[in-house]
């Protein structure tokens, strides 16, 4: 019994050392020079094919909208691998801003719905799916619509249907269509 004993003293007296010893200290910095990160290059579009252009993506506004709006094209543009807002888009979404401000459609709600190509990360793409939403919303509030009138959500790559360059700069939108 003696043994059994003196053995616990010794596994509770290891414990209490274990537990009281200083911490490590945390890593020291790196010295000397560094890197600065490189920048990828744009992808630029294909010159054989000028009309599969997988550097651009659009806002796809739905036809009781435009009919409602009075919108005849929506010409409204996302780079690849962006959620930026191209300037072609500016008076497509004044127009809907405006229609929906105090014009035919005003007071009514829209959802806007962010999607992206297959040709990331799922989980990227959800996230730049939604950034895409959100962006055409933030234009949308900028140019005077209230905040609550346009709800954002993503789709990411669930519903890109597209296998080439044209195809994929068809996945690369934002969907805008009326709230029940």
């Amino acid at each position: 019994m003696s043994i059994l004993k003196g053995a616990a003293l010794l596994v509770v007296l290891g414990s209490f050392t274990a537990c009281g010893s200083d911490p490590k200290p945390p890593p020291a910095a790196p010295t000397g020079p560094t890197e600065t990160p490189t920048v990828a290059p744009t992808p630029t579009p294909s010159p054989e094919k000028p009309d599969d252009d997988a550097t651009r993506g659009q806002i796809n506004i739905s036809d009781e909208i435009r009919k409602a709006c009075g919108i005849s094209d929506a010409d409204a543009y996302f780079d690849f691998d962006s959620a930026n807002v191209q300037s072609e888009a500016r008076n497509v979404l004044n127009k809907l801003a405006k229609c929906f401000i105090d014009g035919p459609l005003k007071g009514r709600k829209m959802n806007l719905v962010g999607h992206a190509d297959p040709r990331g990360e799922e989980e990227y793409n959800m996230v730049l799916g939604g950034r895409r939403a959100d962006n055409v919303q933030h234009f949308l509030v900028s140019a005077g619509l209230p905040t609550g009138q346009a709800m954002t959500t993503s789709r990411g790559e669930m519903d890109a249907t597209g296998t080439d360059e044209a195809g994929w700069a068809k996945d690369r939108r934002v969907d805008v269509v009326l709230a029940n």
